[in-house]
């Protein structure tokens, strides 16, 4: 890897399970995060690593993108990026799920477009509830979604008044979905500069966040109770998968989503099946 790696939402769950894994793997570690407190904190745990840089900024908001990238440029070369940073359905209405969660991932690629070298590696965060997104395809809000950085972006998905988006929980795996079509086209810009981009879409990890997810909807039981490997994951299992997408390891890998969910939606499909087939043999 590079000199610089770049851990967004660093501060907390997956995002500072990322940091404390890529901490040994660069000469700079730039931590991100909103929470200008937790993230002293979480900078103050990884001290003795790596040169650790606090950097304050709201992925949502282009101009903090701008100073982060600017920041970034003048600690040394780009190595990594681990874009973390997100929110989920229970922490805001759809409005900014998906100006954090979508646009928030399209201005930080952007932003960092410049200074991509060969050997430079991001991965962005989407989530296995993408995958459930797809199974009912729709080319009109697709097209939407496929355009992030609009300055019209979310007034054109208000328009649609579409329950699927102003649902949060639905806007999520939505937003998500449009995680995974972002790094398929930002593949295609980096690629020519030696980046490479990817996605991973988690299942259930345990962290605070998800713990939050887990109290208010009970379908997540059900979904832990059907998956093969019989458990929620841990960060730092997303944490060594994401260490290996950004390492020279996975260097003909870019433009890609990986699901790393415990096989939970294979679980569901095969309950899925095994409903339908009772029922057929019921008439």
């Amino acid at each position: 890897m590079g000199s610089v790696i770049v851990v967004t939402g660093a501060a907390r769950g997956m995002g500072f399970a990322c940091a404390q894994r890529l901490a040994s793997e660069c000469d700079v570690l730039v931590v991100v995060d909103l929470n200008e407190e937790a993230l002293a904190k979480a900078a103050t745990a990884l001290e003795g690593k790596a040169q650790i840089v606090p950097v304050r900024a709201d992925v949502s908001d282009a101009a903090s993108v701008r100073e982060l990238a600017e920041r970034v440029s003048a600690l040394g070369e780009l190595g990594g990026l681990a874009h973390a940073a997100g929110i989920s359905p229970t922490m805001a209405d759809w409005r900014r799920i998906v100006d954090v969660d979508l646009r928030g991932s399209a201005l930080v690629l952007d932003a960092l477009l410049p200074q991509v070298v060969p050997g430079s590696a991001a991965v962005c965060f989407a989530s296995s509830s993408a995958y459930l997104a797809a199974q009912v395809p729709d080319p009109t809000l697709l097209a939407i979604l496929d355009d992030p950085l609009a300055s019209d972006f979310l007034d054109r998905l208000a328009e649609l008044r579409d329950p699927r988006i102003t649902d949060p929980g639905s806007a999520y795996g939505w937003a998500k979905r449009g995680v995974i079509r972002l790094v398929q086209r930002e593949s295609v810009r980096w690629g020519p500069r030696g980046g490479r981009v990817t996605s991973i879409s988690p299942g259930i990890i345990d962290t605070p966040q998800a713990q939050q997810e887990f109290e208010k909807h009970p379908m997540m039981k059900f979904m832990v109770d059907h998956t093969p490997l019989a458990r929620v994951g841990r960060p730092d299992e997303v944490a060594e998968l994401v260490a290996f997408l950004l390492s020279a390891r996975a260097s003909y890998l870019t433009g890609i989503d990986i699901l790393i969910d415990g096989g939970t939606l294979a679980g569901l499909d095969h309950v899925k099946k095994m409903s339908l087939s009772e029922r057929a043999e019921s008439r």
